[in-house]
């Protein structure tokens, strides 16, 4: 019986989403809800039932209690959420179909900027099986690259487990960039999401997955898992195998932080005793149903509908 109180704990931002089905330009309402990656991914791992912290800075401005009371309704730990005097970061979305879809980014000087080593608690942190992050969360400020490497330090000598994905968009940073927060944190990440679309092509110079697993694996990650939506599945490396899940549907409707939602859903079952090929299942089937509806949180789904379908069915 494990002591641990969390499952998995997640360090980043959220923003508020305003999202129409319409080109942006035409759009006479914009709908509210909220979103962020290691947002998504705590929503997510938390609507299948696993005990989840989320670790940021709120800005105190008028979302802050619509945001707060929206955590504490998905049962999110906000212990460690602090309140500061910046806004709230924004993001505009358009989506008339799923290949045409218009962002926008409002995230300069906003609250979770202001993430810093102050903001991680050694105890805390201790407390979970998992923490996670991405290179958004780098992204953020000098001040977040030096929590994230603490986050991961701290895990590290504590017997916790690490997660990382990189989660390049040009809309946030450079390939250059995102090559440096990954070097940061790659020794101490133990479990290691990557899109074959926008991550391997960015970070590495070769796209042979084989070439890639070993290096990875040379640099002591232990999981890697590489969504691909050329080959419409993802590939699970671990102790030098390669298993492949296919994708649980291919009729999506939305696949904004479908792969958020797929890490959560990954690191939930990972720490609830499934194995590598029902975590993949698990989290396909998660990411599946989510995109077939709208918005990043919206339609993510919840225990009992994607654990009867992963005792069901087969893909």
């Amino acid at each position: 019986m494990s002591d641990k109180k969390f499952d998995l704990i997640t360090i980043g931002e959220c923003l508020v989403e305003f999202s129409s089905n319409q080109k942006l330009a035409d759009s006479d309402c914009l709908h509210k809800y909220y979103g962020g990656d290691s947002l998504v991914v705590a929503i997510s791992a938390s609507r299948l039932g696993s005990n989840v912290g989320f670790i940021t800075c709120l800005g105190n401005d008028p979302f802050k209690n619509y945001l707060l009371q929206n955590w504490e309704k998905e049962g999110l730990d906000t212990t460690c959420t602090r309140i500061v005097n910046d806004p709230n970061g924004i993001y505009m979305v358009s989506r008339t179909d799923v290949h045409d879809k218009e962002f926008i980014y409002y995230r300069k000087k906003i609250a979770p900027s202001k993430l810093s080593v102050d903001d991680i608690n050694a105890d805390y942190i201790k407390q979970s099986k998992i923490i996670y992050c991405s290179g958004v969360t780098q992204s953020l400020s000098l001040g977040s690259r030096e929590a994230v490497k603490y986050a991961f330090k701290i895990a590290r000598e504590n017997g916790v487990i690490t997660a990382y994905d990189p989660n390049y968009s040009s809309l946030i940073s450079t390939s250059e960039e995102a090559r440096e927060y990954f070097d940061e944190i790659i020794s101490m990440t133990d479990i290691l999401f990557m899109s074959s679309k926008y991550d391997t092509k960015n970070i590495f110079e070769t796209e042979s997955l084989e070439n890639i697993a070993k290096y990875l694996s040379d640099c002591g990650v232990s999981i890697t898992v590489i969504k691909s939506s050329d080959d419409k599945g993802y590939f699970v490396c671990h102790d030098g195998k390669i298993t492949f899940v296919n994708f649980y549907t291919q009729n999506v409707v939305d696949t904004t932080s479908s792969g958020d939602v797929f890490n959560g859903a990954f690191l939930h079952a990972f720490a609830n005793g499934s194995n590598m090929l029902e975590s993949g299942k698990i989290a396909s089937i998660t990411a599946g149903l989510q995109a077939q509806g709208i918005g990043a949180v919206k339609s993510t789904p919840y225990h009992d509908e994607v654990y009867n379908l992963f005792k069901t069915e087969e893909f």
